[in-house]
């Protein structure tokens, strides 16, 4: 097999990965399998982060997500498994998870920043103005490996971007003395809708009760990555963080301790323009991105005029050796667990 492999435009991090002497999606899969460590090895080289285009055939034979998902670690996440809600999973296949404003999914878009634009007149991507910053899953031990998003139906150019935020880039970036504040700092992580997030708890929401399969989750603040040993910011923001318990273990908890304020300053810092790649979908697109070193937040779109529909898959298997051993924290004995958002 043949790649070529370009730079991502517009971005500090990422590839655009082509398959010679392929024309459609099942060949490009095809050429995948017959060496299945290609695509993983130019994953890792690009900071996680790789787009291939052209892909529209899996909107007609959706089992190719299914097939290229399984090259990238031993475990592609059954959604019917972990008890997820059947309007968000994929009538035949069951590791497509569904993310659409389509009913049945009907999963609305994220808010508009207030204001849209920004001063320039462009695309707001740095925390706070951009909000729902996350890393898929982070409240799960052992959190996952990695996505595949792919659109089978997109919003309009300018609308449903989705942005990545490079972890690895952003780490590196850090000053002397905000590296030692964070090697050894511990996230706390919950799913969203618990009544835990900050937006909860400045509205005096009751938390939910927790299962025992639903706990928060500790979770290194820096990641250290099994197959390159590369370190990156591995974090979230007001929706999958523990505000009240949170959201860093050792300091001061609730939205205006010393807690929250320094998770303000890395996101800060995590989410500038250098370090983020805003992705304009076309359809057929489809997107890989490493959970341990991406963040990711998605973009406003006008539901009521158009119709979006995205598919992922999850991959897990190799969160390095911190979860060596560790059961699924997400999955009650004898049955599968809820998987939340």
């Amino acid at each position: 097999m043949s790649l070529n492999i370009q730079p991502l435009a517009n971005s500090s991090f990422g590839s655009l990965v082509e398959f010679q002497d392929t024309e459609t999606a099942q060949q490009a899969v095809a050429a995948a399998e017959t060496e299945p460590h290609a695509l993983p090895e130019a994953l890792y080289a690009s900071h996680g982060l790789l787009l291939m285009k052209g892909m529209q055939a899996i909107n007609d034979e959706p089992s190719l997500l299914a097939r290229l998902s399984r090259l990238f670690g031993s475990e592609v996440e059954n959604y019917h498994k972990t008890l997820t809600t059947t309007n968000y999973v994929h009538v035949d296949v069951p590791e497509i998870f569904i993310v659409s404003n389509i009913p049945p999914a009907d999963r609305p878009p994220p808010a508009r920043p207030e204001p849209p634009l920004t001063a320039d007149g462009g695309l707001p991507v740095q925390f706070p103005h951009r909000r729902s910053w996350h890393t898929d899953q982070s409240y799960r031990r052992p959190p996952p490996d990695i996505s595949l998003f792919y659109a089978a139906i997109p919003a309009p150019k300018g609308q449903g971007q989705t942005l990545y935020a490079d972890g690895i880039a952003a780490y590196e970036a850090l000053s002397a003395s905000l590296k030692s504040r964070v090697d050894n700092l511990v996230g706390i992580h919950v799913k969203p809708g618990s009544g835990r997030a900050e937006y909860a708890v400045r509205a005096n929401e009751t938390p939910q009760p927790l299962g025992p399969h639903e706990q928060p989750q500790r979770q290194p603040v820096v990641r250290v990555h099994p197959v390159t040993g590369q370190r990156a910011l591995y974090l979230c923001e007001a929706g999958q963080m523990d505000w009240i318990d949170g959201p860093f273990a050792g300091m001061q908890t609730g939205p205006d301790g010393d807690g929250a304020a320094l998770l303000y300053e890395i996101m800060t810092h995590l989410t500038q323009p250098k370090f983020v790649y805003a992705h304009e979908w076309d359809k057929g697109d489809l997107v890989i991105y490493d959970n341990r070193t991406l963040l990711h937040a998605a973009t406003w779109f006008d539901a009521e005029k158009h119709d979006r529909l995205m598919w992922r898959t999850t991959i897990h298997g190799n969160p390095g050796p911190e979860y060596a051993g560790e059961q699924k924290s997400w999955i009650l004995e004898g049955k599968t667990g809820s998987l939340g958002e």
